[in-house]
């Protein structure tokens, strides 16, 4: 059987407004397998990113249970967390006052355990894991391209060698090329670290070329937790309208064994 990374179970999301509340997750259930690139895709107002932040423990569902690695997620919040769980926020987060090398090393940092020429060295080597030359080191946020930006965050997210990655639309904003060139190296990244991911994006050619498994959110809930091509057929409003318009069908050639775009 395969290990979960992480394990969902009956989990609810409530917001209140005044008198009004709103239900987001109901009863949600999802496992993430070791070793998979799970996508989380699901209309406006599901959740997705909600449920990111919950696994990551910036926020706390109203009701249920999620285990990461195997703990609960409460008890991998504070210090030392990034070791087991790294983030990538959709638009970087990156320090601003900070360079690129103190951004990257900055968790490290905060950890207090390593002498400064280790936590630079151990920087320098996520620097150029992701594909940045090492004169990129002393540059400031401000001097990046958004494609140089996703770089840095995915190195910070990186630095201490987590086995669970979780990216928030990691491909938005980037142009055709640079979304192309940045799923290639987090495939490669993937593979080489075996890392477990789990990935919110809206992104159709990202999911086709990166998914091992497909989580839909809808109606509160995970409605179909599968590869790619079976949750392509399931008969729902949400699949029909976002994966087998004209835009699903070109992304879908990336599957093997799927007939050319019309």
């Amino acid at each position: 059987m395969t290990d979960s990374v992480v394990q969902v179970r009956k989990l609810w999301t409530t917001f209140k407004n005044g008198d009004k509340e709103t239900i987001v997750h109901k009863n949600l259930d999802l496992t993430v397998r070791r070793g998979e690139v799970l996508s989380l895709v699901g209309g406006s107002g599901t959740g997705k990113t909600v449920l990111l932040r919950q696994i990551l423990g910036l926020e706390t569902p109203s009701k249920g249970e999620i285990i990461v690695l195997g703990k609960p997620v409460a008890e991998l919040s504070g210090q030392g967390a990034a070791s087991r769980v790294g983030m990538l926020f959709q638009q970087g987060a990156l320090f601003s006052a900070f360079t690129v090398l103190e951004n990257i090393a900055f968790p490290l940092r905060e950890l207090k355990i390593l002498k400064d020429d280790l936590i630079r060295e151990t920087a320098m080597v996520k620097l150029q894991m992701v594909g940045l030359p090492p004169e990129a080191a002393g540059k400031m946020p401000s001097d990046l391209s958004g494609g140089m930006i996703k770089r840095v965050a995915l190195a910070r997210a990186l630095i201490m060698d987590p086995p669970l990655l979780l990216l928030d639309e990691p491909t938005a904003g980037l142009d055709p090329e640079s979304s192309d060139s940045f799923c290639a190296l987090l495939r490669t990244l993937h593979q080489g670290m075996g890392l477990t991911v789990v990935m919110v994006t809206h992104d159709l050619d990202t999911i086709f070329e990166l998914s091992s498994r497909i989580a839909v959110l809808a109606s509160q809930k995970v409605i179909i937790n599968d590869v790619p091509s079976q949750v392509v057929t399931l008969d729902h409003p949400f699949i029909h309208d976002f994966f087998l318009g004209a835009r699903g069908r070109r992304a879908m050639a990336l599957l093997p064994g799927s007939p050319p775009p019309i």
